[in-house]
């Protein structure tokens, strides 16, 4: 059994007996390749979420109707990816084999191959729906695989072609594209066109949703490692996540590379906050993953 953070995300103070999902923040940026600081994304969004209220006037539900438990952050080391993916695999297997839902807080976007790795060993025909500007489909990023830039391509390597749904992807190496259209991945460049479509198709799938939150434009947010111009607008953003929610079997979730320190205006902390209150409350509604 885990113990409750000092610190929770606002209206997560469930006991964790009781908690249908369990979030746990995953401070984790060693493999960044442009400006680091998303290890501090996790306590700053659990800090930052009490200028929200716990209400969604979007779904019309409040986050205190549902049991959510937070388990704090992981304590993880900066000098071995490894070992940081091992322990957020751990984690996340607790959880799974408690029968909760894990909601992982990062960091960058390497830490979503240690929850994958355990997700898809509870549910081996795992599907992933994507949100992000890159690709994330590398071989490598300066001769290293364990990467965030290469995260996708990692989890690929574990569940094989036609498994993983991109969206809002605009930006990576011509190879990686190239990669993609053999069918190894179903990319969807530039936003959600076909989200209706893909979700339709996976009713009844375990799904693991994971959020790159770059997949917004810098405009609205400009507070990630790796700024991207062209993406979707928050609402856009809300939208989909609402759709995947609602029409899938989400069975485990994360968002990622929020960077506190860039965006001193405290903006884009607090769309990140938001999106986390939606993502909870509509998970919570839905239960689709018992």
């Amino acid at each position: 059994m885990l113990s409750k953070n000092v610190v929770t995300f606002i209206g997560c103070d469930a006991k964790y007996e009781e908690a249908d999902i369990v979030l746990f923040g995953a401070p984790f940026d060693s493999t960044t390749s442009y400006r680091p600081g998303t290890r501090f994304a996790s306590q700053t969004i659990r800090n930052e979420s009490f200028g929200l209220e716990t209400y969604s006037p979007y779904q019309d539900r409040d986050l205190t109707d549902y049991a959510v438990f937070d388990s704090g952050d992981l304590e993880l080391p900066f000098g071995s990816s490894e070992a940081a993916l091992e322990q957020i695999e751990e984690r996340t297997r607790v959880i799974l084999e408690d029968g909760k839902l894990p909601f992982m807080i990062g960091g960058e976007h390497l830490v979503t191959l240690g929850s994958v790795r355990a997700v898809l060993e509870k549910y081996p025909d795992l599907q992933i729906i994507h949100f992000d500007a890159h690709t994330d489909l590398r071989e490598d990023y300066l001769g290293v695989r364990l990467s965030h830039a290469s995260v996708i391509r990692r989890c690929w390597e574990l569940m094989g072609d036609g498994r993983i749904h991109q969206f809002g992807i605009r930006s990576g190496d011509r190879p990686e594209f190239r990669w993609a259209e053999e069918g190894h991945v179903h990319l969807h460049k530039f936003d959600f066109s076909g989200l209706k479509e893909t979700v339709e198709g996976l009713k009844g799938k375990p799904v693991y949703l994971t959020l790159d939150l770059d997949v917004l434009d810098p405009s609205v947010f400009p507070g990630t490692g790796t700024p991207e111009f062209g993406g979707v607008t928050f609402m856009e953003l809300l939208d989909a996540l609402h759709t995947v929610i609602a029409g899938c079997r989400v069975v485990g979730c994360d968002v990622n590379e929020l960077c506190p320190p860039l965006d001193g205006t405290g903006a884009s902390t607090a769309a990140a906050c938001k999106i986390v209150r939606e993502m909870l409350v509509g998970l919570g509604g839905a239960k689709a993953f018992c």
